[in-house]
């Protein structure tokens, strides 16, 4: 089994400074592997490599580490025979030679010598996930990964990862480089586990560490087979209310970033950072409250996704039935509108889209997916990703679709007037959609549904991929 476990640090004044100082080093490392990686690529299949007339050879027009010449040279790894006994060469990738380049990083620029190896390779390696997750949705057909790596300021690089070498004592932990460093042990580690990383991380209020430990004695958590599945609960997501489950049970949306009294108290923390003059240490005090504020809106919402992860996954259910939902999509911009005569903007819907974007990032969904499927995870229970389109405009009378059925919460059907609170029916329809697939009854959805099924980065570990159906479920539905 593999976990994490979230401290928080009390470091001292010289450790604060020096971790600090560590985040702007490899701020300024991780921009300059990725402007090496641009470089590279405009130099080998854009600008190209020219050719010298007199020797009839190529010759690169720029120079950086991930060239054809590699870092230092050597393009090529250790040279290996294979099956047959022939000697085989494998070219090293753009993570190895950058991590190679390090020495002499270290070499050129004394300083970082500071900071510990496995802190510098694993920055290097930090850029490699960023790279792969872009060709994950480059050769994706749903749109699944991320974009393009993009360059880091200080607002959105702020952590380092330890890769070994972290020991814990009490309530003091060793961090290499670092020395030792008190901490609130909050939550003792349990025997037989051991530290694989730990990651830094500097927030509003202070320093955190998140430790990866790891039992591979303790089995990894499996999920019930779906021929095993004999009930489903079907949930449907809201704003008016958070979330509406199939047996008609409702959960209160209290909005945590969007209600009246914190909207006004966000608006007067914000002018007051902004009427403070830039680079002033009263405008950084401003900012700070500013961003406690924000954290402590943050706890709140988290701690309520928590309590509600846990009231849905502890019903008498096998299966949970979920919405799969293309959050991001939801949350674009609206597509600009244009006169064909005059050239001049037209209204497209945005400015009141903007409100309904703000309630859709407070609701959080995704966060509160991750959190059901986890909890299921642990206690055995399947979860579902389910086509939730038309389900709230389908009659369930006589599945007739119209638009015009529903009106806000109220759905009366246009052809055989029935009628039913909408976001209910919306979840039964969720949940009986869930039941096709365990029961079998349609072998072909079942399977396209599972296809469709999208689960966040974030949720993945090597403990499996909660909320995924594995291969030979899919097996059992199609027979």
């Amino acid at each position: 089994m593999l976990t994490n476990y979230v401290y928080k640090l009390r470091p001292s004044v010289t450790q604060i400074n020096k971790m600090g100082g560590w985040l702007d080093m490899l701020r300024s490392t991780y921009n300059w592997s990725l402007a090496d990686r641009i470089a590279q690529y405009n130099q080998q299949f854009i600008q190209g490599d020219y050719c010298d007339i007199r020797t009839k050879g190529e010759a690169c027009p720029l120079t950086c580490f991930v060239s054809k010449n590699g870092a230092s040279g050597e393009p090529w790894k250790d040279t290996k025979v294979d099956k047959d006994g022939k000697l085989k060469n494998s070219r090293r990738s753009a993570g190895d030679i950058q991590i190679t380049a390090l020495p002499e990083l270290k070499k050129a620029r004394p300083w970082f010598g500071e900071i510990d190896s496995t802190v510098l390779q694993q920055n290097v390696k930090r850029l490699d996930t960023a790279y792969k997750n872009f060709f994950v949705r480059v050769a994706s057909p749903s749109g699944e990964g991320r974009g393009f790596p993009k360059f880091k300021n200080r607002s959105n690089f702020t952590s380092f990862t330890y890769q070994m070498g972290v020991k814990i004592q009490g309530s003091k932990i060793y961090l290499p480089k670092l020395g030792w460093m008190r901490f609130f042990n909050s939550r003792s580690i349990p025997i037989g586990f051991t530290i694989k990383a730990a990651t830094i991380r500097k927030r509003q209020d202070g320093w955190y560490v998140s430790i990866r430990i790891e039992d591979k004695s303790i089995p990894d958590y499996v999920s019930k087979p779906l021929d095993e599945v004999k009930s489903v609960l079907g949930c449907d997501l809201g704003i008016t209310k958070l979330v509406y489950l199939s047996d008609r049970y409702q959960i209160d949306n209290p909005k945590f970033s969007t209600n009246k009294k914190v909207k006004r108290t966000l608006k007067i923390r914000q002018r007051r950072v902004s009427r403070k003059v830039k680079g002033s240490k009263n405008r950084k005090k401003a900012a700070s409250k500013l961003g406690r504020f924000h954290k402590k809106i943050t706890e709140k919402r988290v701690a309520y996704q928590w309590d509600i992860a846990d009231t849905i996954v502890s019903r008498m259910v096998d299966a949970i039935a979920l919405e799969n939902l293309n959050i991001s999509g939801m949350l674009k911009r609206c597509k600009v509108k244009t006169d064909e005569i005059t050239g001049r903007f037209l209204k497209n819907g945005q400015s009141r889209k903007k409100g309904l974007n703000r309630a859709i990032s407070d609701a959080s969904w995704s966060e509160l997916i991750l959190k059901i499927e986890y909890l299921a995870a642990k206690q055995g229970k399947v979860v579902i990703k389910i086509n939730s389109k038309y389900s709230s405009q389908e009659c369930r009378n006589c599945g007739h679709i119209d638009k015009s059925n529903r009106d806000g919460e109220k759905f009366i059907c246009t052809e055989c007037g029935y009628h039913e609170h909408a976001d209910i029916g919306a979840a039964k329809t969720i949940r009986d959609r869930g039941l096709q697939i365990v029961r079998g009854d349609s072998p072909e959805l079942a399977v396209k549904q599972l296809n469709a099924q999208k689960v966040s980065p974030r949720s993945m570990s090597k403990r499996g991929e909660f909320g995924n159906l594995y291969k030979q479920d899919i097996k059992s539905v199609k027979s």
